[in-house]
């Protein structure tokens, strides 16, 4: 059986995928349906708790790809900072010498 991943369902909890469905669901029903003011009141409260699990597991999602991407880049900098040619130099030595045609390019350093 297949390790569940604890970020996909906060204690136990729906998947984003099930919460946004649920949240989609219940925004159709209070668009397109005549409910009493009781029913909309209680699918607002249930949309509002649905749109809090959505918004915490994107957080958490986006908290650990920052954490990977620092982690990536950090490993990546270590294999570098080893090896003197990587190691940069002054700005000035970086830039490659102005070239009065390429007034139109676009630099990035």
């Amino acid at each position: 059986m297949a390790k569940q991943n604890p970020a996909s369902t906060p204690k136990g909890g729906p998947s984003f995928e099930e919460a946004i469905s649920n949240l989609e669901a219940i925004v159709e029903a209070m668009e397109h349906d005549q409910l009493p003011l009781g029913e909309l009141v209680e699918h607002y409260e249930k949309g509002t708790t649905l749109l809090n699990t959505c918004e915490s597991l994107l957080k958490e999602a986006k908290s650990r790809i920052e954490l990977i991407t620092l982690r990536n880049q950090t490993e990546i900098g270590l294999e570098t900072d080893t090896d003197p040619a990587h190691i940069p130099g002054p700005a000035s030595a970086a830039r490659p010498a102005a070239d009065p045609d390429d007034d139109d390019d676009i630099r990035l350093f």
